[in-house]
């Protein structure tokens, strides 16, 4: 079996910006993320997986935020009340697709226990939970995911360093016609422009194997004699982005319709079929549930600064290398009804992209 690693080890050339720490999505200081896999018996192949904002009470620490559709062929759910108010109240929970109302209850039973008020003086919450689907390895009808799974996700999310690949939600996703799971990466700009960090966590089950690319190079075409598989005509992605640069809500909408275009680059071109969303949030600052007076003040980035533009190049850099992350990570895997479906040869690939480097 092929040892697994980071698509930067293939010693491709992605992006134009430099990397985070770590080059993920928790170099964004406070963020958060926590899975839970589950992997049982033949047929179950699935997970939840938790982003959080920062280490508080999400309710009454609110932050900004913006979700954008690219194609909705999907279920996602909460996504109405960020478009209206432009605020992350909740963990944002991803899982399969099945499983969205039991994460939702899950995430609203957390914070109910945490907070008396929901429901009586304080209103009512808006979970946020965005899925793909895992039904080729996994029996989603058995509708694995229960309470305890999505609390394990949300109160196990530390910052730092997580695992990307067959874990949490991306445990039974597919990619590219190969193993598909979590991936993350970041992006990091320069010190003049604010020294912002841009980072960004994907779910990737999306994609068809001659579509794929890697660093421009049309790999999946040049693996053909490795075929892997072709997937159905749908497939999706989900891709979160973070940052610590203080945004609108408006302006987070504009980081978060860049986000597709880091997908373009690996080929992919969110099909008929395929439920593609993006969720963006700032870290920058929290918005109290309970507010005095009539206005208020927050900081915002001057619209036609240039570190918005470099937001925006941060924004395309890390997605496409998140979705290049988790493709490389994820191992080949055995599911339900004796299914089969293999990692992404890196061995094979580096020897591909050698020799691609050495006949250009």
């Amino acid at each position: 079996m092929d040892r697994r690693f980071r698509a930067r080890e293939l010693g491709l050339d992605l992006g134009l910006l430099p990397t985070g720490r770590l080059n993920s999505i928790t170099d964004v200081a406070g963020v958060r993320v926590g899975h839970t896999t589950l992997i049982e018996g033949p047929s179950v192949r699935t997970g939840v997986t938790a982003v959080l904002a920062h280490g508080g009470n999400p309710f009454y620490e609110k932050v900004v935020a913006a979700v954008h559709t690219l194609n909705g062929y999907g279920k996602a759910m909460g996504f109405e009340q960020v478009r209206e108010l432009g605020t992350l109240e909740t963990p944002l929970l991803l899982c399969s697709t099945l499983n969205v109302g039991r994460v939702a209850d899950g995430v609203i039973t957390w914070l109910l226990a945490r907070n008396p008020e929901i429901g009586r003086g304080d209103g009512s919450v808006n979970p946020l939970v965005a899925e793909c689907f895992d039904g080729y390895l996994s029996d989603t009808r058995q509708m694995s995911v229960k309470a305890e799974h999505v609390w394990a996700a949300i109160d196990g999310a530390r910052e730092g360093p997580f695992a990307e690949g067959n874990v949490g939600a991306g445990t039974g996703v597919i990619g590219f016609g190969y193993k598909g799971g979590i991936g993350s990466s970041s992006r990091r700009i320069e010190e003049s422009y604010g020294g912002y960090t841009v980072g960004v966590l994907v779910v990737l089950n999306c994609g068809h194997q001659e579509q794929l690319l890697m660093g421009g190079r049309r790999l999946g075409q040049l693996l053909s004699r490795s075929p892997a598989g072709r997937t159905s005509e749908g497939g999706s992605i989900i891709m979160v982005l973070a940052t610590d640069a203080p945004l609108s809500a408006r302006q987070l909408g504009r980081l978060a319709r860049r986000a597709p275009l880091g997908l373009a680059r690996t080929g992919a071109i969110a099909s008929q079929r395929s439920g593609d969303f993006v969720v963006a949030f700032s870290t920058a600052q929290r918005l109290p549930h309970h507010e005095q007076g009539i206005t208020r003040e927050i900081t915002v980035l001057i619209e036609g600064a240039p570190t918005v533009n470099q937001l925006f190049q941060a924004a395309v850099d890390a997605t496409e290398e998140a979705i290049l992350n988790a493709i490389c990570m994820a191992e080949t895997m055995l599911g339900r009804d004796g299914h089969l479906r293999q990692a992404l040869p890196l061995e094979l690939v580096v020897q591909i992209l050698g020799s691609a480097a050495t006949n250009a």
